[in-house]
């Protein structure tokens, strides 16, 4: 049974009223919703980022909102995964479907022996909306595409909670191939992945990126802190902003995050419209 958890949101957290299609949708994710009354506007300039407030944990009274900061710098890597600060010009020129063959074609880690098929992302080639998780799994592996199966169905959820679909945002993961089972990605891996993953943030050229898991963080934020820390913060992938937040499949294992999960979608959501102002 779905674990049921109640999250009151902030004022501050989104700009939307949810409809009774979108409660539904929070319901089958395990969460019910308590909006306050009166919503006041949010920051009117993407320049006041900070101001995006959501409450992380259920809070008695609404009207006192926690603060997102802006992350400072992060505890970087000793050793960056790879330097994407410049492309590699045969990379930097590729249109979609020459990334495609790139991918598809790679060898250049031992995830490409194990593979079924190397899996770039789906959805608009060009939208306000980016979601990085972090590696394909076996029902991905299967069927080919990003966010499969019942992961991928919780994720439809999430989209639909804001009134989206997956067919208006681009997903994708960090790693274009399957891990083995029971391990996490290595930085190896995903330093392999790490430019083609750049090459389609540049394409894609969203508004905001949603981190869905560690991996996903690694490759885009370069941090060797953990994701918790990660969270509750708004990040910058090359001016672009970055919201962290858990994986479908982890909140599938633990329900109890998944009003964390909400707020973390209100950050975005709440980003998205601060920047369209």
């Amino acid at each position: 049974m779905t674990e049921d958890t109640t999250v009151p949101l902030d004022e501050n957290a989104t700009r939307f009223e949810l409809d009774d299609r979108q409660r539904a949708m929070l319901a089958e994710m395990g969460v019910r919703v308590w909006m306050p009354q009166s919503v006041r506007a949010l920051p009117a300039k993407a320049s006041k980022l900070a101001q995006v407030a959501v409450p992380d944990t259920p809070i008695a009274d609404a009207s006192a909102p926690v603060s997102v900061p802006v992350a400072s710098a992060p505890q970087m890597l000793s050793v960056p995964i790879v330097d994407i600060s410049q492309l590699p010009e045969g990379i930097a020129s590729m249109d979609w479907m020459q990334l495609q063959s790139a991918v598809a074609a790679c060898t250049g880690c031992g995830l490409s022996q194990s593979r079924q098929q190397a899996i770039l992302g789906e959805g608009l080639a060009s939208t306000d909306w980016m979601i990085v998780g972090d590696a394909p799994g076996e029902e991905e592996d299967k069927e080919a595409r990003s966010f499969a199966g019942p992961a991928g169905q919780l994720l439809d959820n999430m989209l639909k909670a804001l009134s989206l679909t997956r067919e208006q945002v681009y997903l994708t993961h960090a790693l274009k191939c399957r891990t083995p089972v029971g391990r996490n990605a290595s930085q190896v891996e995903v330093s392999h992945c790490a430019t083609y993953l750049a090459r389609q943030v540049a394409l894609v050229r969203p508004k905001v990126i949603l981190a869905m898991g560690r991996t996903a963080a690694l490759a885009l934020l370069q941090s060797a802190e953990p994701l918790g820390k990660l969270r509750s913060q708004v990040h910058s992938f090359k001016g672009v902003p970055v919201v962290v937040t858990y994986p479908p499949a982890y909140l599938l294992r633990n329900q109890a995050d998944k009003a964390k999960a909400w707020a973390d979608l209100c950050v975005a959501a709440s980003l998205m419209r601060s920047t369209s102002d």
